[in-house]
């Protein structure tokens, strides 16, 4: 078993910064990428970020510019740094991780961007 543990979820105002960080622990043997996602009320879930282990990165063009991935594959975590909130980034945030055989998904972390 493979367990998520997401931290760093928050109320920031517009314009504000916030940081996530996602921490894999458990029956790891190889990962073949980890990711972001996020679910507003009364969307699909949607992919945010996202980093091979080969550290080949793919965003969302919503977020293009303004939101960076990282990954520690050392510690097994994967950090989202998010700059330049706005209002329609307000969801609950998802840690991804897939091992090529098997996915995982945190339990999810609220953002929420509000004046």
């Amino acid at each position: 078993q493979v367990q998520l543990v997401e931290s760093g979820g928050g109320l920031v105002q517009p314009g504000g910064s916030l940081g996530l960080s996602c921490a894999a622990s458990g029956s790891i043997f190889a990962i073949n990428a980890m990711g972001w996602y996020r679910q507003a009320p009364g969307k699909q879930r949607e992919l945010v970020a996202r980093i091979r282990s080969g550290g080949i990165t793919n965003y969302a063009d919503s977020v293009k510019g303004r939101f960076t991935i990282s990954r520690d594959n050392a510690k097994n975590t994967m950090y989202l740094q998010m700059n330049s909130l706005k209002p329609e980034d307000t969801a609950v945030y998802y840690c991804h991780v897939d091992l090529y055989v098997r996915e995982y998904w945190g339990q999810g972390t609220q953002v929420t961007v509000s004046s």
